[in-house]
């Protein structure tokens, strides 16, 4: 009986010390000493309202910001996690090729420093892959995966397909035949097929949105058209002109840049990966306050270098930018991007 009484003592202190007094503890501590780490690290927008956590990363849609590195759950703070993809799978080099095409720069050469997008455009509109024609379907033929996560990346695009197999029962009852286990196909079923017949009606063009239309009550109406220049040429068809080019001599970009985090939710970019993006920020913001580029450049550059730090104060590792962060001291010192 003695034993048991002492066990039951343990029991109850264990609980009161670890469920009771060490929590309200802690609680007591970040709530007096911490209160803006306790609530999230949550820092609020121009208009006072909430935009987001330097804790966790989130996508910027517009040219005039700095991009958070890469991510595998689309900056899903509910489903952290990297993307796992093997080295042998071609997914992982599309993606990381998706992510130089508009940025990568000659290192050597009479092109020196230039980009090579506007190359990746001129080959691609000549429509020619290894000597054969129709370069996006032999695209779709080969990355099946890159072929159907392009018509799942934008409602506009699962649209824009759904509206061409309703047009085209013909073809869909073509595949169905080919395909029998998918008997009522998806849009993104029918992207390979899509991207096949597309590249034979528009030689030397890809499919894209380029406009907004208008609006109507909350939604917004877009407009998809075959386009041969563009962030989408030069993305998706980066890998395969660089196949058809291999000696070009290109500059290495930061790592950062294209790989994602363990997490994929990394908030910050190192400030080489910051600075490597520096030209086109500065440039951006230039056209829309019209004012000096190179003085803006030297502006933001003072920014960067302001805020880069490394971790425990400059002890370990190199120096980081937090991407919201720096964002949101851009917004302050030049108002809203056009």
């Amino acid at each position: 009986m003695r034993y048991i009484t002492k066990s039951i003592w343990l029991l109850v202190f264990t609980i009161v010390i670890c469920c009771i007094l060490y929590p309200a503890a802690v609680w007591i501590v970040g709530r007096v000493f911490f209160p803006f780490q306790a609530d999230g690290s949550m820092v609020n927008g121009p208009d006072g309202t909430p935009v987001g956590s330097l804790l966790i990363a989130q996508p910027f849609t517009k040219a005039e910001y700095f991009q958070p590195r890469p991510s595998s759950n689309s900056y899903d703070a509910s489903a952290g996690s990297s993307s796992a993809i093997a080295v042998s799978n071609y997914a992982l080099r599309g993606r990381v090729a998706q992510a130089l095409g508009p940025i990568v720069t000659y290192k050597s050469g009479p092109k020196a420093g230039q980009p090579v997008a506007p190359d990746i455009e001129a080959w691609f509109q000549k429509d020619q892959y290894q000597g054969s024609p129709g370069v996006v379907a032999q695209w779709a033929d080969a990355h099946n995966e890159m072929a159907q996560g392009w018509v799942k990346s934008n409602p506009a695009y699962i649209q824009a397909v759904a509206d061409w197999a309703t047009a085209n029962p013909d073809i869909v009852k073509d595949f169905i035949k080919n395909n029998p286990t998918i008997t009522t196909p998806q849009p993104n079923d029918l992207a390979v097929t899509f991207f096949e017949k597309f590249s034979k009606q528009y030689p030397g063009k890809f499919p894209s949105i380029t406009a907004q239309t208008g609006t109507a009550g909350n939604i917004t109406k877009t407009t998809i058209a075959p386009v041969n220049t563009g962030g989408d040429i030069q993305s998706n068809f980066f890998d395969m002109w660089l196949t058809d080019n291999p000696n070009v001599d290109l500059n290495d970009v930061p790592g950062d840049l294209v790989t994602a985090s363990a997490s994929g939710l990394d908030p910050h970019i190192t400030l080489e990966n910051a600075e490597f993006q520096l030209d086109g920020v500065a440039a951006k913001w230039a056209a829309d306050t019209k004012r000096d580029p190179a003085a803006v450049k030297s502006e933001i550059d003072k920014m960067l270098q302001d805020e880069a730090a490394a971790p425990f104060g400059g002890l370990a590792g190199e120096k980081l930018i937090n991407v919201l962060q720096i964002n949101l001291a851009l917004r302050k010192q030049y108002g809203a991007p056009q």
